[in-house]
């Protein structure tokens, strides 16, 4: 919802958000997905426009909609599908990380969601998963 109001300043509805949520109600998990902003960006490759580009500074894949043509290349191209079209405006939209700051990490209330380098991330998964494997193993050997 922050982000789709983020995006459209006047709404929360799903429509508006460059995040979707996948439901799997039987299995009682939700996966939301969004821009992976790919070392690798096809979607960047594929523009015939030359409309999408990569923030120096946040690193992120950034989409100027004022230069997309419409032709929906990025979409194909995305292999996760994390790009979507905006009908009404005839142009593309994804995620651009809302210029570092993203608003739906800064609202997100149970703190799930992460904003941060992935060196950083690797590293601190690293070390939380080395004091679990330590404490088993203590507690193996009691």
């Amino acid at each position: 919802m922050a982000c789709a109001y983020e995006k459209s300043k006047s709404s929360c509805e799903v429509d508006f958000a460059n995040i979707r949520v996948n439901d799997y109600i039987e299995e009682r998990f939700v996966v939301p997905m969004t821009c992976f902003h790919c070392e690798e960006a096809w979607c960047l490759k594929v523009c015939p426009a030359h409309a999408i580009s990569r923030d120096p500074e946040t690193n992120a894949v950034i989409l100027d909609q004022t230069k997309c043509a419409g032709c929906k290349m990025c979409i194909l191209s995305c292999p996760y599908g994390n790009i979507h079209f905006d009908h009404e405006k005839k142009v593309s939209f994804k995620c651009d990380l809302c210029g570092g700051d993203p608003r739906c990490v800064t609202h997100c209330i149970s703190g799930a969601l992460q904003f941060e380098e992935v060196d950083d991330a690797i590293t601190r998964k690293r070390v939380r998963t080395d004091h679990k494997i330590k404490a088993m193993y203590l507690d193996a050997n009691k």
